[in-house]
């Protein structure tokens, strides 16, 4: 079958497993930000910095969020029962949106809620030194963890056809996609976090501290802003990529016993899963009873491929036009 082609957002069988990757790119963001978090609080305790306050709020909310990823994919991958005839797979998108929520109220709402109360009620901080260390240690912490998601990332990119900021974006994997734009966001959050701390050191002034505060809170409501609305998409129903859509239309009309496809729809039910509804024109004239069992051998030989849960065909008429690949 034609369907792991450039653009189906799968894995060919010759690849590492991407739903195991993926709970080890979650698992090592966990680590990461875990530490991070702590080292963080305590330079917040240690210098009054309102940006390293910010940092440690963000890296505390990242952390959760690595919690209700692992969720995410552990529940995703449920196998199909009688009340879920089509499996469990969009879990992933709703435990997905939980993290993204959370990303929102509390990382980007503490950040700049704390930020706006520094402007007012400004204290000058201490022990820049300590913030400086915590920074770069968790720098090279995150850049570790965003190594992880960036690799991903961009494998799958290529097997998709895509650019790697695209595909990060339209990926059918929300954990992933989560993990590399928290780790993007955190990454630049510590580069706007020592330029506060570095003027309030310069200046005298925590202002500026005051202001990265902010801004890391800002970076963080837009990054969380974007998570939620994929998420959203692939919760009411996305439809699969034109490459997807493509690839499973070649694999459709290689089938020696289909003539013609005439309609094609194809949903995401979940991360790298899709729910595939086909109308076909069978080659040759045969008795309703052996159409039937044709129609049902049809879907079972599409229901092997492991990125298609569901397959349903139904055939088509004279009048309809044929799609072609």
């Amino acid at each position: 079958m034609s369907l792991s082609a450039p653009g189906a957002d799968t894995t060919p069988p010759a690849a590492v497993d991407s739903a195991g990757e993926s709970t080890l790119t979650v698992l090592l963001a966990f680590g990461a930000n875990l530490a991070i978090a702590i080292a963080k609080t305590g330079a917040a305790a240690v210098t009054g910095s309102a940006s390293m306050v910010a940092e440690a709020t963000h890296s505390w909310a990242d952390t959760a969020n690595e919690v209700l990823l692992l969720i995410a994919n552990r529940r995703s991958r449920r196998p199909a029962d009688r009340t879920h005839p089509l499996g469990f797979g969009r879990e992933a998108y709703v435990w997905s949106m939980f993290a993204a929520l959370g990303l929102f109220a509390l990382g980007a709402g503490v950040s700049i809620t704390h930020g706006v109360q520094e402007l007012f009620h400004a204290e000058p901080a201490t022990d820049f030194g300590v913030a400086y260390t915590v920074l770069g240690i968790s720098f090279v912490l995150e850049a570790v963890s965003f190594r992880q998601a960036y690799r991903q990332i961009r494998r799958e990119a290529a097997g998709a056809d895509r650019d790697l900021l695209e595909h990060a974006l339209k990926t059918s994997d929300p954990t992933v996609r989560a993990v590399f734009a928290e780790d993007a966001a955190a990454l630049i959050g510590l580069v706007i976090a020592f330029v506060g701390v570095l003027l309030h050191q310069l200046t005298g002034s925590p202002v500026p501290d005051a202001i990265g505060s902010i801004a890391v809170g800002v970076l963080l409501a837009v990054i969380a802003g974007i998570l939620i609305d994929r998420n959203r998409r692939f919760l009411i129903g996305e439809e699969a990529s034109p490459q997807l859509r493509a690839a499973g239309l070649a694999t459709l009309l290689e089938l020696p016993e289909v003539d013609r496809v005439t309609l094609l729809r194809m949903e995401y039910l979940g991360p790298r899963q899709v729910y595939l509804v086909a109308g076909v024109d069978l080659v040759g004239d045969f008795a309703e009873h052996t159409v039937a069992e044709i129609l049902r051998d049809l879907e079972s030989r599409l229901e092997r491929h492991e990125h298609v849960l569901k397959a349903v065909l139904t055939l088509s008429t004279s009048d309809e036009p044929s799609l072609t690949a």
